[in-house]
């Protein structure tokens, strides 16, 4: 009896063993349709250098001396033009940085009354300038007057990042896979998003314009008389150097 036993634990080992075994064997062979995705670097510089449009400010700076408390021409066009753009593109208030306790305080205090005025001239409201008094840190440089005001604007970069050798190298395996290094394109798209006049331009299409209606009547009048409806234009060709095309 005693035999028997040992001999049925013995069995109950051996079929353990095997069935753990199977299930090592059953999940060595498990197959996942899943795509294992690992980080990279984009090969677009599109994509590798995004323009993001997000809200930056605009800016200018008059200079005041310590005995004049009025605006140059020049500055008063720079005031006017920072106004007209204001108008278009602005989504808050035109701050006024304005210095306090230097040689020019009273000089820049009647220059930002002269600015309030040609502000206001050039269609922003009194609400819609704050006036902003600060201490300069440093005691060396003149204090001047900055006009500042929030705009949707298009950014790209920061432009300049290494992360990898250009040349040959044992961690490098973009120049050997003949690919773009990191910075390239990127003052290409910097560029490009300064240039951007309206950065909504970037997400979708401007709204169509109301159609010439004196030209469409005129094209409408020559169809319907059978005649052609292209524009001439007898002087284009005293513009041509030669007539080799001819």
């Amino acid at each position: 009896m005693k035999q028997t036993i040992a001999v049925d634990r013995c069995g109950a080992l051996h079929r353990l063993g095997a069935l753990a075994g199977l299930s090592i064997a059953l999940g060595a062979c498990t197959y996942t349709s899943g795509e294992v995705v690992m980080a990279s670097v984009p090969d677009d510089y599109r994509l590798r250098h995004p323009i993001a449009v997000q809200e930056a400010d605009r800016s200018i700076v008059v200079f005041v001396g310590r005995a004049r408390g009025g605006l140059s021409a020049s500055q008063r066009a720079d005031v006017a033009g920072l106004a007209q753009t204001w108008v278009r593109e602005g989504t808050g208030a035109i701050v006024a940085d304005v210095p306090v306790d230097t040689a020019n305080a009273w000089a820049a205090a009647t220059a930002f009354r002269e600015i309030q005025a040609v502000l206001a001239a050039g269609g922003v409201p009194s609400r819609g300038i704050v006036l902003h008094h600060y201490h300069p840190d440093d005691p060396r440089t003149l204090p001047t007057i900055r006009l500042s005001y929030p705009k949707i604007s298009a950014v790209a970069g920061p432009c300049g990042l290494w992360p990898e050798d250009l040349g040959p190298s044992i961690l490098n395996d973009r120049y050997s896979e003949n690919k773009q290094y990191h910075n390239f394109g990127c003052a290409t798209q910097r560029n490009l998003a300064a240039m951007i006049d309206n950065p909504s331009d970037l997400v979708q299409p401007r709204s169509e314009t109301p159609a010439y209606t004196a030209r469409r009547t005129a094209a409408f009048e020559k169809y319907r008389k059978g005649a052609a409806t292209t524009t001439d234009y007898p002087e284009a060709d005293k513009a041509k150097l030669s007539d080799a095309g001819k």
